[in-house]
């Protein structure tokens, strides 16, 4: 049996597969930030390094295919006018500003001060080692895992909005 796909459900389907590809991996940061610093607090500059270049390379991208791919779906079906699709547009844009003035610098900089206060001789001790990071360092941590918990919820509403159509 040949599938026939009209192609709003084709770009329907790539507007959920990049709504996953985009902002699936944000959701595992806090395990993965707690695993690292509690197993090895010498990988949190690397995992930070890792945060960043994720989002340039992947988040800020796969934002650009949801954007595209909603505007084709809200035009091809006369949605302009409907709150889900207004709320979607409106929280494309504040996440990718906060992902520009917010997440990318702040991870950097959570980077470099990483990299300071593990210091040369921290970063080759056993990875049991009982670290101290500054008070500026847990500052810029808190403001990450702050932001990046608004963005989630903002992802996690504005799906259920697709989803029931307000």
């Amino acid at each position: 049996m040949l599938l026939a796909a009209s192609a709003y459900e084709v770009v329907l389907a790539i507007h959920i597969m990049a709504v996953v590809v985009t902002f699936g991996v944000t959701f595992a940061y806090p395990i993965v930030f707690a695993v690292g610093a509690r197993q090895d607090p010498r990988s949190l500059p690397l995992l930070h390094r890792i945060e960043y270049t994720i989002t340039r390379w992947m988040t800020n991208p796969g934002l650009l295919f949801v954007l595209l791919a909603g505007i084709y779906l809200a035009s091809d079906g006369h949605h302009w006018s409907e709150f889900f699709v207004q709320w979607g547009v409106a929280v494309v844009v504040l996440i990718g500003g906060l992902l520009g003035s917010v997440m990318m610098p702040t991870s950097k900089r959570a980077e470099q001060l990483a990299l300071r206060d593990l210091g040369p001789g921290e970063r080759g001790d056993s990875p049991s080692a009982q670290v101290e990071m500054s008070a500026e360092y847990r500052a810029l941590t808190r403001r990450l895992a702050t932001v990046g918990t608004l963005l989630s919820g903002l992802v996690l509403v504005t799906i259920l909005f697709m989803v029931v159509k307000p």
